[in-house]
């Protein structure tokens, strides 16, 4: 098959180089960017008499032909045709001849698959963006149901405070925030049009760049012709924000495996989303959520391949690039389906309250709420920690919970405590006490709330 840069080449392209340079396995996802890009380079050349009207209508009317043939299953890629770039030419110039061999008048490869990426990747945030506010909100409704709820909080994953549940699933609403922030960073510096940029140093035709950004829906043109083919930190900046959220979800799916865990027992994962065991006919396993963790870590390597593809390469466009397109599409996939199945999972999570609430009781949890009432009472907050450890410590020996203790008993680590003291000990009451702001609080989580309620509606 005759190439489309053929004219200097004396030779015939061997076999071996069209199976090691061909992209079409891979960059044929861009079809549809490729093709609209096109539409609108063409409406850009007759509007600037460069082509024909006539000639920019069939040149529509091909791509068009060529589309529905790709949607419908219809269309053969050639890899001897080397990307989807030439394979989209190739048959545009079969169906209408002459006029198809006009169309890539004042472009190059180099900006067309700048262009191509950026709208796939346009498209791809707008979605994951849509995705995160969904799972927000789902995480919100169950935020809602659980405001009573009173559960272990942890550091070092060892019982630390009680908290209220709906708190805990917050934390991960405000998580989820932050990688919206950053996606619509991202896709504000995504969003500039480098088609027109050719190859690299621009061309001497009377373009009209700012008209062809405009039927793309771009809001700015790239402002330098090399920059805009040789660039990819849009890429890398979205495999960071993709890494970020998969980090994210590998931390909930690491909690939703241990809770849902006979030893913790705080939640039980539907059957849909669970798998049996081939020998052991007893086991229920999130496998949902170690595929979540295990794919996390496939996301990572992505944003390291490509930011060492990109941190040798002079300026300007160099065949490594090509190399960028497949660890993008597999993280927008891969983060795409982990929210997708987890927006299905979590509607069928059901936490057992009864045992986050005697576990809540549990570890001397509400021995910080002493040290924190001596303060009050004039403590100094050391002197404090330390009068609280050894009540902690005499428990311990003793093997009874704080609450065992009888005022009396209390008072004789400190003069400081009252009989109002036995009333910090209930877990409740302890994050009844956590008001400071973006607390624990049922006034605070209320907050909260109400907060996320006006931010997503």
């Amino acid at each position: 098959m005759k190439k489309p840069w053929s004219g200097r080449f004396s030779q015939k392209t061997s076999e071996a180089l069209e199976s090691f340079t061909e992209s079409i396995s891979f960059d044929r996802k861009l079809w549809k960017h490729d093709i609209a890009g096109s539409i609108a380079h063409a409406k850009m050349l007759a509007k600037q008499r460069i082509i024909t009207s006539k000639e920019s209508a069939s040149i529509i009317a091909g791509l068009s032909e060529t589309a529905e043939a790709i949607r419908r299953g219809k269309f053969r890629f050639s890899p001897e045709l080397e990307d989807v770039h030439m394979n989209i030419e190739s048959s545009l110039t079969d169906r209408i001849g002459d006029p198809g061999r006009k169309l890539h008048t004042a472009r190059s490869r180099n900006d067309q698959v700048a262009l191509d990426l950026r709208l796939y990747l346009r498209e791809q945030m707008h979605n994951i963006i849509a995705l995160i506010r969904k799972l927000q909100k789902t995480f919100v409704a169950m935020a809602e149901q659980h405001q009573d709820t009173v559960m272990p909080g942890y550091t070092h994953l060892q019982r630390a405070q009680p908290v209220l549940l709906a708190h805990h699933l917050l934390a991960y609403v405000e998580m989820f925030q932050r990688d919206r922030d950053r996606f619509r960073d991202c896709l504000r510096r995504t969003d500039s049009c480098p088609l027109g940029s050719c190859a690299l140093a621009g061309t001497s035709l009377p373009t009209d760049r700012a008209y062809t950004a405009k039927l793309l829906g771009f809001s700015q043109v790239s402002g330098n012709s090399i920059d805009a083919v040789s660039d990819r930190d849009f890429a890398l900046e979205f495999l960071s924000c993709t890494a970020i959220s998969m980090m994210h979800l590998s931390r909930l799916a690491e909690e939703l495996i241990l809770w849902s865990t006979e030893e913790f027992g705080f939640l039980e994962i539907s059957d849909r989303f669970t798998t049996g065991s081939s020998i052991m006919p007893q086991k229920k396993n999130p496998d949902v959520m170690e595929l979540m963790r295990g794919k996390t870590g496939r996301v990572y390597g992505n944003l390291m391949a490509l930011l060492t593809l990109m941190k040798g390469l002079p300026l300007a466009y160099n065949r490594d690039m090509q190399e960028d397109k497949l660890p993008v599409f597999d993280s927008a996939e891969t983060l795409t389906a982990c929210l997708s199945v987890l927006l299905k999972m979590m509607k069928g999570v059901k936490f057992n309250i009864t045992r986050l609430k005697e576990t809540a009781a549990g570890g001397y949890a509400t021995a910080t709420d002493i040290a924190e009432y001596l303060v009050r009472k004039g403590v100094p907050f050391r002197a404090a920690h330390e009068i609280t450890g050894r009540i902690v410590l005499s428990c311990i020996s003793r093997n009874i919970p704080l609450t065992s203790l009888s005022l009396r008993e209390l008072r004789a680590f400190s003069p400081a405590l009252s009989a109002d003291v036995l009333a910090v000990l209930d877990p409740a009451a302890s994050v009844k006490a956590r008001s400071s702001f973006g607390g624990t609080s049922p006034s605070e989580v209320k907050r909260q709330l109400r907060h996320y309620r006006r931010l997503l509606r």
